[in-house]
């Protein structure tokens, strides 16, 4: 199960500088973006007998790590469709393997998906071809991640969001403020942990939002330099009071079992595994809301094998197979009928997989662009490349 989503350098964000885009990170397609003028598949045709995947871990599994875990072995079996499938360890590592035209579909997040759809590496999908699409969260359609005036650009998969986790032992009185691990952060200093990652900026970006209305930030991935300078600046603040940047959840379990961490960014799954492991967790969506992921399955512009990536992509959402990787993974489901179908029969609540309220309150991860996302034309926004130079600044 692959539980980190490490960013590396954004080496292909120029991709985006030269493309005009608008729109927001929440719900609402990308209105201003505007993309090569490519047609979505028409219809089906025969199985081409394989498919290329890129994949983050945990999301194609066909029985190799555990025997137990199996979706792809009935794929092959009902479509002819061999599957092929490379994990991909970053957003833009799989940017990068999609420009080389070898891979017929990819599990792309909000931080991908818009470079792909921008420099025409991922074709619209035409979703009447993927019978699976009509149960899909409709949280999770039309996205600014994921759509371009109203078309669909992949079929979502499932979605998650970054939460504030703390040792209920150790931080009194309980927080309900991303203050704890910002202005207030002293007060656990060398206790607490954030994502290392240089998306992170956008959740500093969030809390500015809602404390230094001032700034009249209005999209926590739209940042003009003003806005960026000061949510950097908060981040070098609060750089004083951390003890450890993570990316493995396997070393923020070990923190907070041992102590070492007591407050910070998580995410479900690891407060549902940590709980597990004897540590006093709980984690939340704080009062200012939170950032998140969307991940999304995007057809290549340049598919050799489309018929089998439309089949894969009405495979991988249908109720059955959604629930089994929605549980390995420990994401919600996109689709609405897994729910009925999970393991564990509070999952899908625990989750919060159906509570729409719920989502609007997460700023799903987009591509910090110069052209700013939330519409403004009369400035620019600082680029995702140097979002990338900052966070090396913000660690030291």
């Amino acid at each position: 199960m692959r539980l980190t989503r490490p960013l590396t350098a954004a080496a292909c964000a120029a991709l985006l500088l030269a493309a005009t885009a608008c729109g927001s990170s929440g719900s609402g397609s990308s209105t201003g973006l505007n993309p090569p003028d490519l047609k979505p598949l028409a219809k089906l045709g025969r199985s081409e007998g394989e498919v290329n995947l890129i994949a983050w871990a945990g999301y194609v599994e066909d029985g190799s790590d555990d025997p137990k875990v199996d979706w792809v072995t009935d794929f092959e079996k009902q479509t002819g469709c061999h599957v092929n499938s490379k994990v991909a360890a970053s957003s833009d590592e799989m940017v990068k393997l999609m420009k080389t035209g070898q891979y017929d579909a990819v599990s792309a997040s909000g931080d991908a998906s818009l470079r792909l759809i921008a420099s025409g590496d991922a074709a619209p999908v035409n979703t009447k071809l993927v019978p699976n699409y009509k149960d899909i969260f409709s949280g999770l359609k039309n996205g600014a991640w994921n759509s371009v005036k109203g078309q669909m650009y992949g079929i979502p998969h499932g979605r998650g969001a970054n939460l504030l986790m703390y040792n209920t032992e150790k931080v009194s009185p309980a927080p309900t403020s991303w203050s704890a691990v910002f202005d207030d952060a002293g007060t656990y200093k060398g206790h607490v942990t954030a994502y290392d990652s240089p998306i992170y900026i956008a959740d500093a970006a969030l809390y500015l939002k809602a404390t230094k209305p001032e700034l009249k930030i209005k999209d926590p991935y739209a940042l003009d330099q003003k806005q960026f300078d000061a949510a950097v600046a908060l981040l070098k603040k609060q750089n004083a009071d951390i003890g450890e940047y993570w990316s493995d959840y396997l070393k923020e379990i070990s923190a907070f079992k041992s102590g070492d961490s007591v407050i910070g960014t998580s995410w479900q799954v690891i407060a549902n595994l940590a709980a597990g492991e004897g540590a006093k967790v709980r984690a939340f969506v704080p009062k200012e809301g939170s950032t998140g992921w969307s991940d999304t399955w995007m057809v290549s512009a340049k598919a050799k094998h489309p018929d089998c990536a439309y089949r894969w992509l009405n495979w991988i959402v249908s109720p059955k197979v959604n629930a089994e990787v929605a549980e390995y993974f420990g994401e919600a489901p996109a689709n609405a009928k897994a729910c009925d179908l999970t393991a564990d029969k509070n999952f899908c609540a625990t989750y919060h997989a159906a509570d729409e309220s719920y989502w609007k309150n997460i700023a799903f991860w987009n591509t910090p662009i110069e052209q700013c996302l939330d519409g403004r034309t009369d400035v620019t926004c600082v680029p995702y490349a140097k979002w990338v130079q900052a966070w090396t600044e913000i660690k030291g």
